[in-house]
C-alpha cells in the first residue's frame, strides 16, 4: 500500500513537504506523530492524528507516537487562546499510562514485525537537559526572526488575544523541534505528522535539523486538514463536552450515538478518516446510502467501526443494545444489564423524577400512586388506569397489568432506577434517594 495515496483518497493531506512522497516510497520511513498527554484519556479530537499512525503502520512503515510529557508541562500556543495548564510529574505518568493503553487498540506495538509501534515520551530526554545547555545546544540554531514568522506567534502578538504570548510558550516551538532532532538522532526518524495547526512548529523541526547536523540531512513534515463538521463548528464537542475514548468518560453507548448522529455529508468524510476500510468498500457504501439516506447506512457502518476500533465488540454489542431500548423491542434483561452510566446516557432526554427510597421499601407503594400521584407521569389516576387496561404503560420494560401492583425497592435497576413508560415512546426515568 502507498501511504500517501492512500491518506490522498481518504481527505487526510492539507500540506507536505516536497520530496516526502518519494521518501516513502524509497524506503521503510519511521514517522511521529505528537500527542498532548493533559487528560488521562484521548478524545475524538486526537484521531486523526492516530488514524495516520494507523495507516503508516499497515503500509509497512513505523510510527512513533509522543507523548509530551514535557512540553505538558508548558502548553501549545497553535490555535489556543490562553495558556494549558501546567501539570505535575506524577499526573502526566499516570496520563501516560492510560493514553498507552488507548494506543494499543490502533497501533501494534508488541508483536516484534520490524516496523512495531513505539510509544516515546519526551520528559525522557528533556528532564536533564539544563536551560544553558538548551540555549547553547539548540537555541542558537534557529533565529527569533523565524520564530516570530510563525503564524501562531503572530497571532499572540498581533493581539488578537488579550493574554499576549509568555516567554515559556514562545520557547514550545523550540522544544517541539529539538523532539523532531533528538528523534532524528535516536530512532532514525525522517518525518513529523500532526494537524495543520502544527505546520509552523513542525517545520521548525526540520530546519533544526538541518541547521543542526547540515542541509544533506532529511527531514520532512506532513499535516492533515483540522477536521470540522459540515456547518463549520469544532468537531468533536457536544454540549455535555468532549467525546472521549475512556468509557468512564464518555459510555461506549453514547460513543456510538455521537457517530451514528452524525450529518450525512460529514459521515462521507468521516468515514474515510476515521476507519480502515478500503476505497471500494467505502464507495459502496457512499452510493448505498445516497440512494436510500433515511436508511442512514453510513452512519450505522461508521459509528460500528469506530466503536469497535475504540471499546471492542463486547462494548459494541452493548452500545447496540442500548440503542434499541428506546426506539426497539427491548426486554427488562436488556436494561438489567446496563451499567448505570449508560443507562443515564439512553434516558438523557427523558423527564426525571426524583423519589424517596423509604417510599419503596417494605411492601412499597402501588404503581398508580407512584406515578400519578407521588410523580407526574400520569395527569390522573383515572388517565392511568385507562391506558393500563389497553396495554399502554410499563415498568421496567415489563407490561402493566394491574395498576395496584406493588413496586418495591427489589424493582429498582442497579438499587436506584425505575423506568416507567407511557405507550411506545413515551419515557420517564424515577430515581429514589435516600433521605
Amino acid at each position: 500500500m502507498n501511504f500517501i495515496e492512500e491518506l490522498k483518497w481518504r481527505g487526510m493531506i492539507q500540506q507536505m513537504m516536497p520530496g516526502t512522497e518519494e521518501l516513502l516510497k524509497r524506503e521503510r520511513v519511521t514517522a511521529y506523530v505528537g500527542i498532548d498527554p493533559t487528560a488521562d484519556s484521548l478524545h475524538i479530537g486526537h484521531l486523526c492524528g492516530v488514524m495516520m499512525l494507523r495507516h503508516l503502520q499497515r503500509c509497512g512503515h513505523k510510527p512513533l507516537a509522543l507523548i509530551g510529557g514535557a512540553t505538558g508541562m508548558i502548553g501549545d500556543p497553535s490555535g489556543k487562546s490562553q495558556e494549558r495548564n501546567l501539570l505535575d510529574e506524577q499526573t502526566l505518568a499516570h496520563n501516560v499510562a492510560c493514553i498507552k493503553k488507548q494506543l494499543a487498540r490502533f497501533l501494534d506495538f508488541d508483536s516484534g514485525v520490524p516496523n512495531a509501534a513505539e510509544l516515546v515520551n519526551n520528559f525522557d530526554w528533556m528532564k536533564d537537559f539544563s536551560f544553558l545547555d538548551f540555549a547553547r545546544e539548540i537555541g542558537k540554531c534557529i533565529t527569533v526572526n523565524y520564530m516570530m514568522a510563525k503564524e501562531s506567534v503572530k497571532r499572540r502578538l498581533n493581539g488578537e488575544f488579550q493574554d499576549g504570548m509568555s516567554f515559556t510558550e514562545f520557547t514550545y516551538q523550540l522544544l517541539q523541534g529539538y523532539d523532531f532532532l533528538y528523534l532524528y538522532q535516536h530512532k532514525g526518524c525522517k518525518l513529523q505528522m500532526g494537524g495543520s495547526d502544527q505546520w509552523g512548529n513542525i517545520t521548525t523541526g526540520t530546519e533544526l535539523i538541518r541547521r543542526k547536523l547540515g542541509a544533506d540531512n532529511e527531514a520532512y513534515a506532513l499535516v492533515c486538514p483540522l477536521i470540522t463538521k459540515a456547518d463549520g463548528k469544532k468537531f468533536g464537542k457536544t454540549e455535555q463536552g468532549n467525546i472521549w475514548l475512556d468509557s468512564e468518560r464518555t459510555s461506549p453507548y453514547a460513543f456510538y450515538q455521537f457517530w451514528l448522529n452524525v450529518a450525512d455529508e460529514d459521515a462521507e468524510r468521516y468515514i474515510k478518516i476515521f476507519t480502515s476500510l478500503d476505497q471500494q468498500t467505502v464507495n459502496e457504501l457512499i452510493e448505498q446510502h445516497r440512494l436510500d439516506p433515511g436508511s442512514r447506512v453510513l452512519q450505522k457502518r461508521l459509528a460500528e467501526e469506530v466503536t469497535l476500533m475504540v471499546h471492542g465488540k463486547e462494548n459494541l454489542d452493548i452500545a447496540l443494545e442500548a440503542s434499541g431500548i428506546l426506539f426497539g423491542k427491548a426486554t427488562k434483561e436488556s436494561l438489567v444489564k446496563l451499567d448505570e452510566h449508560t443507562l443515564l446516557d439512553v434516558f438523557q432526554g427523558v423527564p426525571h423524577f426524583e423519589i424517596s427510597r423509604s417510599l419503596l421499601e417494605g411492601e412499597g407503594t402501588t404503581a398508580i400512586d407512584l406515578l400519578a400521584l407521588h410523580t407526574s407521569c400520569f395527569s390522573s389516576k383515572g388517565e392511568m388506569r385507562k391506558l393500563t387496561q389497553g396495554g399502554g404503560v410499563s415498568i421496567n420494560k415489563q407490561k402493566l397489568s394491574d395498576p395496584l401492583q406493588n413496586i418495591t425497592v427489589s424493582d429498582l435497576l442497579d438499587g436506584k432506577y425505575l423506568l416507567a413508560q407511557q405507550g411506545k415512546k413515551k419515557y420517564f426515568l424515577l430515581i429514589a434517594k435516600a433521605e
